[in-house]
């Protein structure tokens, strides 16, 4: 019996987060093609370089944010975390998610301020600064004839914005589409057509990767 065909990886997150995401995962074949793009605004970063504290739920964020100097950064998970620390700021670092990183915020006692995105999924207890839009992108050729065949492709959802989008632009995809969410809530988001799941057990990369890896071994069965 010839083995098995591997699925495919379909990385939708900017090009370098899901090249980063791709090397994590370096025994499924993968398909890069962005489903957002990261446009900064403009915005008041005098204030932020002089916050006392600021909260960083991606890393898109912290160039905006100025040099860390020692401030404290309460960040949402160990990737935004190692940024953060690199531009030389004080770390506080979160579970993963923003309900587990809002906790740790009140407890400070801190005025921080959260430089974020125009979309998030969970506002926090603390002044937003929008300083980047998350804007949507078309999908790539390849993407699209990869979504249009009948092999499986396993589909990694990191947040809310680019899980909506991309389930829009699934919506009439004939593959077996194999969904590894990061949280619950991400994948509560997502309207399109699915023939697997699996949510990580930890929210972060390594979480995701797990997941994967339970979809593509059979494991995980939380919605076949």
């Amino acid at each position: 019996m010839p083995a098995r065909k591997a699925p495919t990886l379909l990385l939708t997150r900017p090009e370098a987060d899901s090249r980063r995401l791709a090397a994590m995962v370096p025994e499924l074949p993968v398909v890069i093609s962005p489903i957002l793009r990261i446009v900064p605004v403009e915005h008041d970063a005098a204030r932020l370089a002089s916050a006392a504290a600021l909260v960083f739920t991606s890393v898109h964020a912290i160039p905006s944010a100025g040099p860390g100097n020692g401030r404290t950064a309460f960040c949402v998970g160990p990737r935004s975390a190692a940024v953060a620390r690199e531009a030389g700021f004080e770390v506080i670092e979160g579970p993963g998610d923003a309900e587990g990183l809002a906790p740790l915020i009140a407890a400070s006692g801190l005025a921080a301020l959260h430089p974020r995105g125009v979309h998030v999924a969970r506002p926090l207890p603390v002044e937003g600064v929008i300083v980047y839009d998350q804007q949507p992108c078309a999908l790539s050729q390849q993407a699209q004839e990869l979504l249009g065949q009948s092999d499986p492709v396993v589909v990694p959802l990191l947040s809310a914005r680019s899980a909506g989008l991309l389930s829009q632009a699934a919506a009439a995809a004939t593959a077996p589409l194999w969904l590894a969410a990061i949280a619950p809530g991400v994948l509560s988001v997502w309207t399109g057509p699915m023939a697997r799941s699996a949510t990580a057990r930890h929210p972060d990369a390594p979480g995701v990767v797990a997941a994967i890896r339970r979809l593509v071994s059979g494991q995980d069965k939380e919605q076949w």
